[in-house]
């Protein structure tokens, strides 16, 4: 059943703790443990209390290999598995391998010396496991108090590895809200230079509008003088066509006054021919000459209103000549002025332009430089004080490996000593049984002798005399060895306070280092004050840069009023130039002869 259960749990996602205590694991749930060890990935906790693992070897292996593949497990309690000394060796080397676990309790069982050496070894590889429960298992004090130094170094360096990660997260953080800050910075000021170029393309734009709208009021201007021209044009071809008209009424003129000549000659031939004819032929001829007269006298009034008419045509043309020479020299001069004007507020506003845009690019350069450096600059601290603080943690690594190399060392020549002198207190009190064992038998026999020869009493006791003195001998002998016991134990004594004002020196040694370290700390203190020091100094250097950004952009609001104002002026010009153009062609006499037109 527990085979199943395991084989469900295999792919499951969601079980974080799993407790099976007390179900009497055999050979095949042990394989299947290590099965689920190897696979599940989510499982934290598991608790395998009372199951005797620890009597079925392959399966005990086999569920240490899964522990080694694992890396996700974070507690184990084995209480109560009879592990032995070779499971305690399998876990071990598990644990050898494993990065994940941090608790495992291994309380009543029977893993002994070589079980405990096998693990405090395995703890020098292991620096994850935090907390091992060894109670209840036969262990050395010595082999305890080594595993709990190692727990304690394992914790040590974990908190320091966790405050080492911590302030290198902060600083990263402080790093990256420093490097956001500058983004957020430059991208602001990219922003305000961008809006900057795209009000002042809005204001090329207007100002391009407003000369394309003075170069079409020119433009209007010329088309204007052109029509005047043409107006001209044809008004000379009118007064060439009255000309004509004149030249043609003066031939007329000269025609009627030959007709007039040839008919008075031919009327005085008639009269000088007829002055011979009758009276009544006189008063004809008076009456034609009357009424020649007065068509004469009307010929010459119509000659006369035409002399003058064509008189007063021409004092017209004369002065409308003289006018549209003026309009026109005058348009011309105003026009030159007018081109002049726009052409020199052109080579202003482009000079002005250009002036803006050089500084602010010099201005532009000058910050990306600045930020470049200071960037720099902190990039060299940061990568310096994080070389300072790898070559700490390695100089930190080295004393404490060192320490432990070390206190290892010590503590195996104590083990080493310790068991010489077991070895020989149990030889020697295997020679001393041997020798009671013989002491027993030999009065054992002599006990026989006795009741089998009571006959021989004499040389019974005899020999009982001669026992009583061996066994006199044998208890000097025993007092003799009683005390040599008692010299070898003060000599041990002694030996056991050698190695105790040594190990005692080895603490002060081990205490010297620690103040050491905590030296070191103090160290990494004050670089961190150091740190936050120049994390101070960067942001004011932040806050300057931040002060001249606001006086640079007030520099360029300055700008930007000087340029609406031009902007303003030229409007005003333009305006000024388009009205007076205005005033100037409606007040101008072509004007008034148009709209009279």
């Amino acid at each position: 059943g527990v085979r199943l259960l395991l084989h469900g749990l295999c792919s499951n996602t969601t079980v974080k703790s799993l407790d099976l205590k007390g179900n009497n694991l055999r050979t095949m749930g042990a394989e299947a443990l290590g099965k689920l060890l190897r696979q599940n990935k989510s499982i934290r906790s598991l608790t395998l209390e009372w199951n005797s693992l620890g009597m079925w070897e392959e399966g005990f292996s086999l569920f240490c290999q899964g522990l080694r593949a694992n890396n996700f497990l974070q507690r184990l309690d084995l209480r109560n598995n009879q592990i032995n000394h070779q499971g305690a060796g399998e876990l071990a080397m598990a644990l050898t391998q494993n990065t994940s676990l941090q608790e495992l309790d291994l309380r009543w069982n029977n893993i002994g010396l070589l079980g405990g050496r096998a693990l405090l070894n395995c703890l020098r590889s292991n620096k994850t496991l935090k907390r091992l429960e060894l109670a209840g298992n036969n262990v050395p004090g010595d082999i305890l108090k080594a595993v709990e130094q190692a727990l304690d170094h394992n914790q040590d360096r974990e908190a320091i590895l966790s405050e080492a990660q911590n302030q290198v997260n902060i600083l990263s953080k402080e790093v990256l809200s420093l490097k956001d800050e500058k983004n957020k910075q430059f991208m602001d000021f990219v922003d305000t230079v961008d809006k900057q170029k795209e009000e002042r393309a809005r204001s090329e734009k207007i100002s391009a509008a407003r000369v394309s709208q003075l170069q079409e009021a020119l433009d209007e201007q010329y088309s204007i003088m052109n029509s005047l021209k043409t107006k001209l044009q044809m008004t000379e071809a009118a007064l060439a066509l009255s000309e004509q008209k004149v030249h043609n009424l003066g031939e007329l003129l000269n025609a009627m006054k030959q007709e007039q000549n040839s008919v008075a000659e031919c009327h005085f031939r008639e009269l000088q021919q007829q002055k011979q004819e009758g009276a009544d032929r006189e008063g004809k001829l008076l009456h034609d000459l009357s009424a020649a007269s007065e068509k004469n006298l009307l010929l010459r009034n119509q000659v006369d209103e035409l002399e003058r008419k064509c008189k007063v045509q021409q004092d017209q043309l004369f002065q409308v000549k003289q006018d549209l020479t003026n309009t026109t020299a005058e348009l011309k001069l105003r026009a030159v002025e007018a081109e002049e004007r726009l052409e020199m507020e052109k080579r202003r506003f482009k000079q002005s332009l250009e002036d803006m845009e050089s500084l602010r690019v010099k201005e532009v350069d000058r910050m990306t430089q600045q930020m470049e450096a200071s960037e720099r600059s902190m990039h060299d601290r940061i990568q310096r004080l994080e070389a300072i603080r790898i070559s700490l943690d390695e100089e930190l690594s080295q004393v404490k490996a060192a320490a432990l190399t070390e206190r290892g060392r010590a503590e195996e020549e104590l083990i080493k000593v310790r068991s010489q002198a077991r070895l020989e207190e149990q030889q020697r009190l295997d020679h001393l049984e041997e020798k009671l064992r013989l002491m027993t038998e030999s009065r054992d026999e002599a006990q026989n002798c006795c009741l089998k020869q009571k006959e021989m009493v004499a040389e019974a006791q005899a020999k009982a005399k001669q026992l009583s003195l061996y066994a006199d001998g044998l208890r000097r002998r025993l007092d003799e060895l009683q005390q040599d016991l008692d010299s070898k134990e003060q000599e041990k004594v002694a030996e056991l306070n050698k190695v105790k004002v040594e190990l005692q020196e080895q603490i002060g040694h081990l205490e010297a280092e620690r103040t050491a370290q905590d030296g070191l700390r103090e160290k990494i203190a004050a670089l961190e004050r150091q740190l936050k020091a120049l994390s101070s100094n960067h942001r004011e250097a932040l806050l300057d840069k931040e002060g001249e950004i606001s006086l640079l952009q007030e520099k360029l609001r300055m700008k930007e009023a000087e340029i609406s104002r031009m902007r303003e002026e030229e409007a005003q010009r333009a305006s000024f130039l388009q009205n007076a153009i205005m005033a100037y062609v409606q007040g101008s006499p072509l004007g008034t002869h148009s709209s009279r037109k």
